[in-house]
């Protein structure tokens, strides 16, 4: 419980200093490249002996795609999560199968099918939680739930839903 608050105070810290993650809203890409920049306008202006630095842009996500540890973090997340009630949805049909085969209780056939849909529904669920509970910082493992990383990615993923839905007015008014 120690390391929430301190992860926490480490990101409001780190924040300004920090690379921008995957899903983040592109103002806050655009002022971190800015930020970028000018750390390295700054460095090149302060030691004018030193090799020019090259050309390249500034490192960013979109660039580079989802780190490794992220990816494999986020699949192995999706598996459980997925894996789980798919399972129970599929073990729904032999249970079923046994229980009417033996006698033991007349089942009806729209129940089967009504709990096997919702084994099935919460494993698509599973699968759309499991990508986004996970920590999308490379060095942090997050929560075994992952609640905590859910909300905080959600909200950057609203974020950036809302700031690309106002680039598109922004784009249609000056057309």
């Amino acid at each position: 419980m120690s390391s929430k608050p301190q992860r926490d105070s480490n990101r409001s810290s780190d924040s300004s200093e920090r690379e921008p993650l995957p899903f983040e809203p592109a103002k806050s890409r655009k002022q971190a490249d800015k930020k970028a920049e000018m750390k390295a306008k700054k460095a090149t202006v302060a030691s004018p002996t030193k090799a020019e630095p090259s050309k390249q842009s500034p490192r960013t996500p979109s660039a580079t795609g989802i780190p490794d540890s992220v990816s494999r973090r986020m699949v192995k997340r999706m598996a459980v999560f997925s894996g789980i009630p798919t399972a129970l949805g599929m073990s729904t049909f032999v249970v079923s199968y046994f229980i009417v085969s033996r006698g033991i209780y007349d089942l009806p056939t729209y129940a089967v099918l009504l709990v096997s849909l919702g084994f099935f529904g919460l494993g698509v669920a599973g699968l759309s939680y499991g990508a986004v509970s996970a920590s999308w910082d490379e060095e942090t493992l997050g929560s075994p739930l992952g609640w905590s990383e859910f909300t905080t990615n959600l909200g950057r993923m609203t974020g950036a839903w809302k700031a690309a839905r106002q680039e598109a007015r922004d784009a249609a008014k000056k057309s």
